[in-house]
């Protein structure tokens, strides 16, 4: 899909930034504009036929979803979060999706399980793919699921904190996730939902926990050590 592709035709120049806004965040999640790739007032605006204005308020609602970084005199940026902030991210997720687990629970039905299963059949097909493409794709249907819960839970100012959080998530996972397999473990969102089906909020929400741990944990947050330049042509 190119970045041009579904943008609104609306005269409306909220809506229209509304478009802009969603085609760029999903290709900053799923990493076709790389970390650090400047996002040029000028250039958007001339990509997706619209005046600079409405280019800039794309770009500053992406700056406020933390996606997208304006430095002074040099403009904006595709953001690239910190070992330091992709930590604040997911203690921030701990605080949150255990309570949104239990408030699914309460409210979940019949419908919205079989709509959760069809979601981890379609994560559980891109896992089986091994291609760049199919990599991206499942960082996307992984946060999908806990995007799904939210939405469940029914309580709208947590399901956008949620759609920032892993949105965020997303592109930490795409920087810094080192296996090749999911890092949000496939396994356990199956055994999360057999269990909120079950009715059994504490355990689910005990599983949630683990499981954001388990995330984290699948990254390479450590500093990266310098190498020195004597080093470098020695080997050379």
């Amino acid at each position: 899909m190119t970045l041009l592709e579904k943008t609104s035709t609306s005269p409306d120049p909220e809506d229209r930034s509304m478009a802009i806004r969603e085609t760029l965040r999903n290709a900053i999640i799923d990493r076709r504009l790389a970390p650090g790739t400047k996002l040029s007032e000028a250039e958007v605006g001339a990509l997706f036929d619209v005046s600079r204005t409405v280019a800039r308020a794309a770009l500053q609602m992406l700056t406020f979803e933390g996606l997208v970084k304006t430095e002074r005199n040099r403009g904006a940026f595709v953001s690239h979060p910190s070992p330091e902030e992709a930590r604040q991210i997911f203690a921030s997720r701990r605080l949150i999706e255990p309570g949104i687990v239990t408030a699914a629970v309460e409210r979940i039905t019949r419908d919205d399980i079989a709509r959760f299963r069809e979601q981890l059949i379609e994560e559980e097909r891109y896992i089986n793919d091994r291609g760049p493409a199919a990599r991206r794709a499942e960082i996307k249907a992984s946060g999908d699921f806990h995007l799904m819960l939210a939405s469940v839970a029914g309580n709208a100012i947590l399901q956008r904190f949620m759609d920032e959080l892993v949105a965020r998530s997303s592109l930490v996972i795409a920087l810094y996730g080192r296996s090749g397999v999911s890092s949000c473990g496939h396994s356990e969102h199956f055994a999360i939902l057999d269990l909120i089906e079950r009715g059994d909020a504490k355990r689910a929400a005990d599983l949630m926990l683990h499981h954001i741990d388990h995330i984290e944990a699948d990254l390479d947050l450590q500093p990266k050590q310098g190498v020195a330049l004597r080093d470098v042509l020695a080997t050379g």
